[in-house]
């Protein structure tokens, strides 16, 4: 019952926006507006910060080695605070 309510909340949010995706500009400009949401609403499910994991993930990833990129997806992402402790 618990992750049904939570599905609802979050349909709830698909469709307050739903006007102003009208006019993403295109097709594909509607494309990424879905990644992205797709990516928000994950982040969330993981129980983390979307704006706190998009800047650190957005930082870190030109740096970041090609092999560990695993690392950054957000049911793996570790908050830089957790990092400093940890090291």
């Amino acid at each position: 019952p618990r992750l049904h309510r939570r599905h609802g909340q979050n349909e709830r949010g698909i469709a307050i926006g739903r006007k102003n995706w009208l006019f993403a500009g295109s097709d594909k400009g509607g494309e990424r507006i879905a990644n992205i949401l797709t990516i928000i609403e994950t982040v969330k499910l993981q129980g983390h910060n979307p704006e706190v994991y998009l800047t650190d993930v957005l930082t870190r990833i030109q740096d970041h080695p090609e092999d560990r990129i695993e690392d950054l997806l957000p049911w793996n992402w570790t908050p830089a605070k957790a990092r400093c402790e940890a090291a």
